[in-house]
């Protein structure tokens, strides 16, 4: 048989020593799941490839059974995929991670590969409506029932969780009012009924926000926000122990097929590198963006974590280290008058989607709730009046003046 030539420039690749010290998640988000090819190239490579060979019969059958480490087709797993998983499980401080094609199948997964009929899911009541949707009407088609909680009332949640109950979904800050939910209070009454604690991370992010350090089980994200944070692709991950991530996640994923593509994963890694930096600069920009609002006479209320009128302000301070990019804001007027405010804007884009380094703004009871009955909006809080403001790496002055020209027009 004709021996292989090696690509020119292709040398056995060397494992460098790991440092001694545990690393600064800002230096993991750049180094975390690193692993070079013998181009010794510096940057994390793309593995396009759907499938991958075997050297003989003999380990094609060894990788089926789990005994040997090979990936075998890039639906169950891909290197490139691999990467993005080591290193956002690194940041998130969790033994493993599982990535998935968008937010919402992360979030599905994450819930659905607990559940069977018969069991019971208890949440918060404040959410994104594809989550609310997914646990008030999918699950149930299944038989799994449920039960929404407002609010950190204690005794709520006791009553809540006074039945068996197998997943806890939490969504703290919410989706658009953000609303806060006490993680440790209700991870430690989860646990006492053997439940699951799942926590929707994606408005927080991994940099402001560590729930399993609050006592948390599972952290999930819609990867297309903070940690993309660009608007160039869609993502989902959820971190967890390897028991639950390997054992039972990536078993349901592996057969329904919400996989993550190479591409998608290589843009999502580089992302990682920038994303303190981002959502640290857009965390502050909110900040005095949410302080000008607060003040303005045009404007009913302000939602956002670090101002001292959040209902949930000490409890923000407490489990959170930045009040984040979101800013929820009432306006005095009806729709009509928040619309216009809306098509008056310069700068800021009308835009569903949140956690981009744009500014974007969306008015939810028409766009991103409005799957939602009034009666679920307005116990949400959400109203005709209500829009939700995405911070992005402008300069505050900006989109200040953005602002303050916009509400002359109303």
């Amino acid at each position: 048989m004709t021996k292989r030539i090696r690509p020119w420039g292709y040398q056995d690749s060397i494992d460098a020593p790991a440092p001694s010290w545990s690393l600064h998640p800002d230096t993991v988000a750049v180094r975390g799941g690193l692993s070079r090819t013998g181009f010794g190239e510096t940057g994390e490579a793309l593995f396009l490839n759907s499938g991958f060979t075997y050297d003989s019969a003999e380990q094609a059958e060894a990788a089926f059974k789990d005994e040997t480490d090979h990936f075998l087709y890039s639906r169950f797993g891909n290197p490139t995929v691999a990467t993005f998983e080591q290193r956002i499980a690194a940041i998130e401080g969790s033994e493993a991670a599982l990535a998935t094609s968008t937010g919402m199948s992360a979030m599905f997964a994450s819930v659905a590969c607990l559940v069977q009929a018969g069991d019971h899911v208890v949440a918060s009541a404040s959410m994104f409506s594809s989550c609310y949707v997914v646990l008030t009407e999918i699950l149930p088609k299944w038989g799994v029932t449920f039960e929404l909680v407002e609010g950190n009332d204690k005794k709520a949640w006791s009553a809540a969780l006074s039945k068996p109950t197998k997943v806890v979904f939490i969504e703290t800050p919410s989706n658009p009012l953000m609303e806060i939910v006490d993680i440790r209070m209700v991870s430690d009454l989860a646990h006492k009924v053997g439940a699951t604690v799942i926590v929707d991370n994606v408005l927080a992010s991994p940099v402001l926000q560590k729930p399993l350090e609050l006592g948390a089980d599972v952290v999930m994200y819609s990867a297309t926000k903070h940690i993309d944070g660009q608007g160039r692709v869609l993502g989902g991950v959820v971190c967890g122990k390897k028991e639950y991530i390997h054992g039972v996640l990536r078993q349901f994923t592996r057969h329904t097929g919400p996989s993550m593509g190479a591409f998608e994963a290589w843009v999502l890694t580089k992302s990682l590198e920038t994303m303190s930096l981002r959502v640290e600069r857009m965390s502050n920009t909110a900040l005095d963006v949410a302080k000008f609002l607060e003040g303005h006479a045009k404007v009913k209320s302000v939602r956002y974590p670090w101002l001292k009128s959040h209902p949930n302000h000490a409890l923000a301070k407490k489990q959170m280290r930045g009040g984040g990019s979101t800013i929820a804001i009432q306006f005095k007027g009806d729709k009509s008058k928040v619309f216009k405010f809306m098509n008056a804007l310069q700068v800021i884009d009308i835009s569903n989607n949140l956690g981009d380094s744009k500014s974007l703004m969306t008015h939810p009871s028409s766009t991103t709730h409005r799957r939602l009955t009034a009666e679920v909006q307005a116990q949400m809080g959400i109203t005709e009046s209500t829009v939700r403001l995405s911070i992005g790496l402008e300069h505050a002055s900006d989109l200040i003046r953005d602002i303050e020209q916009a509400l002359k027009k109303i």
